[in-house]
């Protein structure tokens, strides 16, 4: 059974902190590249930035996220690994900004296969903040949402929607999950 499980959602819905609350239990995480990558820009002022070159920008999330997951794989992992986010994160930014994937990249970002169902984090007004690497709005963070939810659908995931609460009752809810017979 592929152990590879994507926990996703909007900007500034706690993914992070959920996903740092189950590495403290021992689970292997998988960091998100979009941060990484602005980041980077920022300190070498590129310009591959979700504000500058939108294109560029998801290139390099795409390619990023398909040798995080190559490189999971390659070591043919016992036990779970969490990613932050997956190939189909900017599959769905690709589409959010009109921006079309080569065809080869597209085809390399779809063999990349996680667990069946995913966890998807709703927006959560009480929590969300902006940054100075997490620019959308409120209103930005509900859209990539509903988004996230259609691209997922699409290419035959399952989702399975985290609910709000401490991070304790969220921790709780994916541990549950993991533990039951359906995973």
């Amino acid at each position: 059974m592929n152990k590879l499980y994507v926990i996703t959602g909007g900007p500034g819905v706690g993914k992070t902190t959920l996903l740092n609350a189950l590495a403290a239990d021992g689970v292997a995480i998988v960091a998100e590249v979009a941060r990484a990558i602005i980041k980077e820009q920022l300190t070498i002022g590129g310009d591959a930035l979700p504000w500058k070159d939108k294109a560029r920008y998801t290139d390099l999330m795409l390619v990023a996220s398909i040798r995080d997951y190559k490189r999971v794989v390659e070591r043919q992992p016992k036990g779970i690994h969490f990613f932050d986010r997956s190939v189909l994160d900017a599959v769905c930014y690709a589409e959010m900004t009109g921006y079309s994937i080569s065809p080869s990249l597209m085809k390399e970002a779809l063999a990349c296969r996680y667990h069946p169902a995913i966890f998807i984090l709703p927006p959560w007004r009480e929590i969300y903040e902006t940054d100075t690497e997490r620019k959308q709005t409120w209103e930005e963070a509900r859209y990539t949402y509903r988004r996230l939810k259609i691209v997922y659908q699409r290419y035959g995931y399952e989702i399975i929607d985290v609910p709000r609460g401490n991070i304790e009752k969220r921790k709780k809810f994916v541990s549950e999950l993991l533990l039951s017979e359906r995973f």
